[in-house]
């Protein structure tokens, strides 16, 4: 038997019916034929989310695509640290060759 997919609006059902406390968990999971933990786990999901209901969709947008731009932002800073590591390393290496047997004690 493959993985049951559950629709957002079976999960909702379930999940107001927990929190309604129409039923316990053990009992609405035997009814429906699924573990327990997976319907704690829908609910904590869902009670995380529910703010989400109210938010703006414009402010959403416009955080969704600050973090893009952070994101984009983080790794350009994190090409340069590498590329700067190279170049530095490569520096050394070179530094360190040219001294070598002259007593100069490079970092």
């Amino acid at each position: 038997m493959g993985k049951r997919i559950f629709s957002a609006e079976f999960k909702t059902r379930l999940v107001l019916q927990l929190l309604s406390e129409e039923e316990e968990v053990g009992t609405l999971a035997s009814k429906h034929e699924i573990n327990p933990n997976q319907l704690r786990t829908w609910k904590t999901q869902f009670l995380a989310n529910a703010a989400k209901a109210f938010d703006d969709p414009k402010v959403a947008k416009e955080a969704a695509e600050r973090e893009r731009e952070g994101e984009k932002k983080q790794a350009a800073m994190l090409k340069t640290i590498g590329q700067l590591t190279l170049e530095r390393d490569f520096l050394m290496a070179e530094a360190h060759a040219r001294n070598k047997g002259k007593g100069v004690l490079l970092r």
